[in-house]
């Protein structure tokens, strides 16, 4: 009896906690069915929607007066969906003879169970046609944007390129991303339940929107012009690379920026070397590659050698240690400490004047002068031109100046940098800090971008750059145009005298580390009309061989560019 009352108590609790069950069942998908209506109706819209991605088209990259520098190829992207091939075999064989792949690779792809597969993206447009043209079931075309370069290796380290999701990588494509990429559009369509597409059903279409267009300060003729001289000097003295720059002193727009080698920009992942790529391993590759790219204008420091006395000369004129008719003495060296530091005129130059000792850049002079202003004087000016800082030129990985601690000065080493040797800075450092001496003294900020433009080509945006402080008296700097205008007419700069013109300019010839091994860096900065400059140039060979001085090999290169540019840019004969 009381088993029978215990099945029944059971029985009870078994029915109670069933019914209990059913009950939370029922309101559960009551409230599925009320509340979470939307939710669910939208996740079973999505297992049968398919989303592609229509690209949008990069905003072009153009020079100062419209040529397009960057612009878009339409290229087309081939993918397969495997739930909708009928005849996989003809697929397979139709897409690896057309688009010249290995046909194992080929039928890997299209016998892959996904939503979609791609095949091949940056495929040629008419042959993404053809194979639209095959009517292949199953088998996408979608177009597409591929960045297009089309002057190859011009200004590559400057311009950069794009990776394949057509997004900036180096250069001014990666600095101006933001106004470039633009926002991509999507294709929506609807399919059933075995992933096919439905026909008749709409499909939901955004449509991208462009990017829009930079235009640069850079002058394609003169960019141009400057490579080809760049390529000639190089070739000349075996040089492992040379570097141009061309900017406005007045303002720091950059005219021309050249860096050779230079690179194919639609091949960016192709080396320039000449080297047997397969020989390499991945790591190293890369590493070449990342040479390759390097722009050694503003990614790479050098010791600027007798440019820098220019700064030198500046300081110690705004600072009232020297004068323009200051007696010096150069027996070929100056002791300093414990040191015997040479000219590099050997048997010295004598007595000369201190107009005399930056005519024949004499080593012992700007000793002299350094020595006269002290090391705290000296980092105080060297701060104050804004040497310690970097310009903030409108490209990425800019390198800072590599210079001694203040505290870690001592006579011996202010008498090496005085004359521009034992720290570093980069070509585009010395360049921007010239146009500052010989402007009228205003700091510049070097730059290429000038405007945004729509894709009618009216202007969206216009870049300001805020006028820098003042880092020398218009007196200093006036005075220092003549003085750099007697070098180029009576001294070391003479190789970049042009008849007819004014022009200023400081000649260098450093050495690299380690001294042992004899390696040169040879440098020129000119600039025009010498009392009021309208352009600056400058030109660095790196390692040339045979005759490696500045003024013999660097000068006449500037001096070449001045002459074909000059009535270009409508500075005329005095």
């Amino acid at each position: 009896m009381k088993n029978k009352t215990y099945n029944k108590k059971k029985m009870l609790v078994v029915f109670v906690c069933a019914v209990a069950v059913i009950l939370g069942l029922v309101g559960r998908l009551f409230y599925l069915m009320v509340f979470d209506a939307e939710y669910y109706q939208k996740k079973a819209e999505d297992l049968h929607e398919r989303e592609r991605k229509i690209k949008a088209a990069r905003g072009e990259i153009v020079d100062v007066n419209g040529t397009v520098l960057a612009t878009n190829k339409t290229v087309c992207t081939i993918s397969v969906i495997h739930s909708q091939i009928t005849d996989p075999d003809r697929v397979v064989a139709e897409l690896s003879k057309i688009l010249e792949m290995n046909e194992e690779e080929v039928r890997k792809r299209v016998e892959k169970v996904s939503s979609m597969e791609r095949i091949k993206t940056n495929v040629e447009k008419e042959t993404g046609d053809a194979i639209r043209n095959l009517e292949l079931d199953g088998v996408k075309v979608d177009e597409d944007f591929r960045r297009y370069y089309p002057y190859n290796e011009l200004a590559s380290k400057v311009l950069g390129f794009t990776g394949g999701d057509n997004q900036g990588i180096i250069g001014l494509e990666v600095k101006y991303e933001d106004y470039l990429r633009g926002t991509n559009g999507t294709i929506l369509t609807t399919t059933d339940a075995r992933g096919v597409e439905l026909d008749g059903v709409a499909e939901d279409r955004v449509e991208p929107v462009a990017g829009k267009s930079l235009q640069i300060s850079i002058d394609y003729n003169i960019q141009m012009y400057a490579q080809q001289m760049a390529e000639k000097v190089m070739e000349e003295k075996q040089a492992d690379k040379v570097a141009i720059l061309l900017m406005n002193p007045k303002n720091g727009e950059i005219i021309a920026m050249v860096n050779v080698p230079e690179f194919n920009l639609n091949e960016p992942f192709t080396l320039n070397t000449g080297v047997d790529e397969d020989s390499l391993s991945d790591e190293k590759k890369q590493d070449a590659l990342n040479q390759m790219w390097r722009n050694g204008c503003i990614n790479d420091t050098y010791e600027p050698g007798s440019t820098f006395k220019v700064i030198t000369a500046s300081a110690c004129l705004e600072e009232g240690v020297v004068s323009l008719t200051d007696q010096f003495s150069c027996p070929g060296y100056r002791i300093v400490d414990d040191r015997k530091i040479r000219c590099h005129k050997v048997g010295g130059h004598g007595a000369e004047t201190f107009v005399q000792g930056i005519q024949n850049s004499c080593n012992p002079v700007f000793i002299e002068i350094g020595l006269r202003l002290g090391v705290k004087k000296f980092c105080d000016y060297f701060r104050q031109f804004g040497l310690m800082g970097m310009t903030g030129v409108d490209l990425p990985g800019e390198a800072a100046t590599i210079m001694h601690k203040e505290e870690n000065i001592g006579q011996v080493e202010l008498a090496t940098i005085s004359f521009g040797q034992s720290f570093q800075v980069t070509p585009m450092q010395m360049a921007a800090t010239m146009s500052s001496l010989v402007n009228g003294g205003t700091r510049v900020t070097p730059h290429f971008g000038v405007r945004v433009l729509d894709k009618e080509g009216k202007e969206v945006e216009k870049f300001s750059y805020k006028e820098g402080k003042r880092i020398v008296s218009k007196e200093t700097s006036k005075t220092m145009q003549k003085l750099l205008e007697s070098v180029v007419a009576e001294g070391s700069g003479k190789n970049a005298f042009i008849e007819g013109y004014h022009i200023g300019g400081k000649t260098a010839t450093s050495q690299t580390l380690p001294r042992s091994a004899n390696k040169y860096i040879s440098s020129f900065i000119g600039f025009a009309p010498a009392d009021d400059p309208q352009v600056l140039g400058m030109c660095v060979i790196y390692n040339p061989q045979g005759i490696y001085y500045g003024g013999t090999i660097a000068a006449p290169v500037v001096r070449d560019i001045f002459e074909n540019i000059f009535p270009y840019l409508g500075i005329e004969k005095d």
